[in-house]
């Protein structure tokens, strides 16, 4: 058996992309329409595993939009997160928060922090190599909201 993807409705195609690409910094891979079922598949892949993807077939995150677009999104506590790791806890948070994102649950401990997507898709971020030392502003910062 093999982790194939995971897939997340979204509500708005450009503002999710907005979110998943431009800001945290997936690649889309591919896209596919389907007319007759009226929605649209986009899949990402994180940076590290854009080469990877075409070769082993690295997991995906695959965002389904439903052209009708008239339902609710709501996520419960069941759905648990996504998690990527990165290369600076500190930097990437920075990097989000400078592009409007909410750091939900900021890396106090240099090893972690929660973020949410438009949709409120939590997203866990986790420090490559270990925990990097607690430093300010992120050690004091308040949580705000959920995760």
């Amino acid at each position: 058996m093999k982790y194939l993807h995971t897939m997340v409705r979204v509500s708005n195609i450009e503002e999710s992309l907005d979110f998943w690409c431009n800001k945290l910094g997936l690649i889309e891979t591919r896209r596919i329409d389907f007319e007759k079922g009226r929605f649209t598949l986009i899949f990402l892949v994180a940076s590290d595993d854009q080469e990877s993807s075409n070769e082993t077939k690295s997991p995906e995150l695959e965002l389904t939009y439903n052209w009708d677009g008239d339902e609710t999104l709501e996520t419960g506590r069941s759905w648990g997160h996504l998690a990527y790791k990165v290369e600076n806890i500190y930097e990437t948070c920075q990097n989000l928060m400078d592009k409007g994102v909410i750091i939900n649950r900021p890396p106090h401990d240099g090893h972690m922090a929660f973020i949410k997507s438009p949709d409120n898709v939590s997203i866990e971020l986790i420090q490559k190599n270990g925990s990097l030392p607690p430093q300010e502003p992120w050690v004091s910062m308040k949580n705000t909201g959920s995760w």
